[in-house]
């Protein structure tokens, strides 16, 4: 038996007793893993004087692999959030949100199946910004020659031709791998000719290496939104730039109910960081009541990463059969939120369990 060593960064707020029930669970699947855990968030800055310590990184980049419950960033530390840090300085071009419904959870929508492959490093997300009245500021409002109000805050959206292609790139792979039919490259590209503009042509060059395998076609994306909402069967596998990918996102998180369910993973080269994208959630804290599933999804993705294609398999219909069955399940996935028949996060978790080990 293989035996994989990952990091887990347990989080903060709801986070530790979320992934404690999630390791459970994993552990219950038969795939041997060696938690390396390791502290980050809000709660660790008084220790650290950081919520990102250097050991974070570090284990990460050695484990190559890491499970993360929901963090909190505190306000005032010089970091615009501790999940883009990790992004960063691991460089996880890849931001991976599948999209599927469940039977048993509410929405206006019924089978959902969608991938959002989401670029990571660039875009307004880059984080290049200059403030009203600063010289950076005044020097583009003047090169801009009338185009911008004097006095404006400025972005900068950068776009290149590498950071592209390895997006578009990795979309195609999954789709390959994951055997789905078509790729849709969403941009606005009508309007923002050079930066939306490279992004489209270049993807179009990277799905020619795929013609015959994978289909391929382009929309606009406020269209994409409209018709997502119309017609989201029509759709597969999604990329996208960075903000655009934020937005559409979670616009297909709400197709399928919300982000409690709405798993997520971040890809670099050879690095993955697994996540639920939902909040910590702190008021809740300590308070066994949160759902765990959108970190039990997240873990599912890891398992499959890992090649433990089998256990993974078993994970998902697990959740899957509790949550349609509506007994075992937390407080939001009842009919009413304030059913007393509801039961806490680590016992939707042990009915996961028993569902892996009868082998439904």
């Amino acid at each position: 038996m293989t035996k994989h060593t990952v990091t887990l960064i347990p989080g903060d707020g709801t986070g530790p007793e979320i992934t404690a029930v999630v390791q459970k669970v994993i552990d219950a699947t038969g795939v041997a893993i060696q938690w390396d855990v390791v502290e980050a968030g809000a709660d660790v800055v008084q220790k650290y004087g950081t919520p990102l310590p250097d050991s974070v990184l570090a284990s990460i980049r050695k484990n190559k692999v890491a499970l993360k419950g929901p963090l909190t960033t505190p306000i005032g530390t010089g970091f615009r959030s501790v999940n883009v840090a990790l992004r960063k300085e691991l460089e996880l071009f890849a931001c991976l949100r599948p999209c599927r419904t469940y039977k048993g959870v509410r929405s206006r929508f019924q089978n959902i199946d969608l991938v959002v492959v989401r670029e990571n490093m660039e875009d307004l997300y880059a984080g290049v910004e200059f403030a009203p009245g600063s010289k950076e500021a005044d020097d583009i409002i003047a090169l801009a020659k009338n185009k911008i109000i004097p006095g404006s805050a400025i972005s900068i959206k950068p776009i290149s031709k590498i950071g592209t292609e390895r997006i578009v790139r990795f979309a195609f792979d999954y789709a390959v791998k994951h055997n789905r039919k078509k790729v849709t490259a969403v941009t606005k590209a009508n309007i923002m000719k050079f930066t939306d503009g490279l992004f489209l042509e270049t993807a179009r060059e990277v799905a020619a290496r795929y013609k015959g395998r994978i289909d391929y076609e382009e929309r606009l994306v406020d269209n994409m939104c409209m018709q997502l909402v119309q017609k989201p069967e029509l759709y597969d596998v999604l990329v996208l730039p960075n903000l655009y990918g934020d937005i559409v996102s979670d616009l297909c998180a709400g197709l399928i109910g919300g982000l409690g369910i709405a798993p997520g993973a971040n890809h670099g080269t050879d690095t993955a960081l697994f996540e639920a994208v939902h909040g910590s959630a702190p008021k809740y804290k300590g308070l066994n009541k949160v759902n765990p599933t959108a970190v039990l999804l997240s873990a599912v993705l890891m398992l499959d990463h890992l090649g433990e294609t089998d256990a993974a398999r078993r994970m998902e219909k697990a959740v899957s059969d509790v949550i349609a069955e509506g007994k075992s399940v937390t407080y939001d996935l009842k009919p009413s939120p304030d059913d007393p028949s509801a039961v806490g996060t680590s016992q939707m978790g042990d009915a996961i369990i028993q569902k892996i080990r009868k082998g439904s």
